[in-house]
């Protein structure tokens, strides 16, 4: 006599008229196919077919990912003019559009950043030449890429993740956190770019910085300050 185990009891399979039937469908072991296993599913998988890149990484990023970026970083603001402070924010529905350009832009545009391609264009290596090369080179960004790519996956899905949380800002149409939103952006994007771009940019840059302006200063030439200016 077979039995299959249900989730309350064991349950006899047996009959007299049905007892084939209910023995080939108590006994059968071989699972039903998934819509992953099926052939249908694996082929219409292998028509997306792969991705081929176009740009480098630092053109997608000036070409694509920075313009639309801006439409998230520009959306608020205040400036300071003769007139007084102007604040920036979205009133119409034009404004909030194209808010939500620049998130889905920038969400679906982050994702591009996981498929392989050259850093920069042929030819150009940052600036990652002399002593104090703040820069790494494109094969210096690649070999830290690869050593570690745990990393460069969670900087990508920060990036991603602040775009996401634009596009709920702007079905909220929250302009107050749409400064929260900016701000998050700027630190995704600043926090990778110190890890795989200027590394060399740190305090000790700045710091070296500022000694050589004070040398510069202390080495340029001054002017008589006694002199009194002459009339005319």
């Amino acid at each position: 006599m077979n039995t299959v185990r249900t989730s309350h009891a064991l349950t006899t399979c047996a009959g007299l008229v049905l007892l084939g039937a209910t023995i080939a469908a108590c006994s059968s072991s071989k699972p039903t196919p998934t819509p992953a296993q099926t052939a249908d599913t694996r082929q219409a998988a292998a028509l997306w077919g792969d991705l081929q890149p176009v740009v480098s990484v630092k053109e997608l990023m000036k070409y694509m990912i920075d313009p639309v970026a801006d439409n998230i970083f520009n959306a608020v603001g205040s400036t300071v003019t003769s007139h007084g402070i102007v604040d920036v924010a979205p009133k119409s529905e034009e404004d909030w559009d194209k808010i939500r350009i620049g998130a889905v832009s920038l969400a679906e545009g982050a994702y591009l950043l996981k498929i392989r391609r050259p850093f920069t264009p042929p030819g150009d290596e940052n600036n990652s030449t002399g002593p104090d090369a703040v820069e790494l080179s494109p094969a210096q960004i690649t070999a830290k890429v690869e050593r570690d790519p745990v990393e460069w996956n969670a900087r990508i899905e920060a990036l991603r993740n602040v775009a996401l949380e634009a596009l709920d800002v702007v079905k909220r149409k929250d302009v107050n956190e749409l400064w929260d939103v900016g701000e998050n952006l700027d630190k995704a994007c600043e926090a990778c770019h110190r890890s795989y771009w200027y590394p060399g940019e740190g305090a000790e840059f700045y710091q070296k910085l500022n000694r050589r302006l004070e040398e510069f200063r202390e080495q340029a030439p001054r002017g008589n300050t006694s002199a009194k200016p002459q009339k005319q």
